[in-house]
Parts: structure tokens; sequence; C-alpha cells
């Protein structure tokens, strides 16, 4: 399967999904090529973005258990094979 460049862009309201984040992020460190995250603590929230390259399959194993935490929103942007 060809290999794609994506980002992930999310989004934590609640921070006692951090610690789960954080393992499945580890678990995928292999197609993480950057990751920056942003605490917006006015708004109680924090923001991660990372950049990613994988297959699809690799990516959607990353940002499907992401999705599936409470108070975690994530939303994916895939570009071309690389």
């Amino acid at each position: 399967m060809e290999k794609r460049i994506g980002a992930a862009l999310i989004l934590v309201e609640n921070r006692e999904s951090a610690s789960r984040l954080n393992q499945i992020l580890s678990v995928h460190a292999d197609i993480i090529i950057a990751r920056q995250g942003i605490p917006l603590h006015q708004r109680g929230i924090h923001v991660i973005s990372l950049v990613l390259e994988g297959t699809s399959d690799e990516i959607g194993a990353l940002t499907g258990p992401i999705g599936k935490l409470n108070g975690v929103q994530v939303k994916t942007l895939m570009l071309k094979g690389v």
C-alpha cells in the first residue's frame, strides 16, 4: 500500500483522556513525523497537531482509537502518495 503524507488535528477537552491519548500516540510513533501541542488555558482545551507519513490503514489505526476517547475530537487530512 502506498504511503501518504497526512495531518491530524486533535482537540482535547477532557484532560482525563490525555494519558490514554499519549499511549496511543506512542504505539504509533513510527508514523508521526512532527507533533505540536498548544494549550489554550483560557478556553480549557488543548490542541495537538500531528504531521504523519504512513499508509491509509496505518493513519486510520492511529486516528480511529483517538476519536473514541471521551472528550477528544480528531480530524485528519491526507494528501497524495509520496
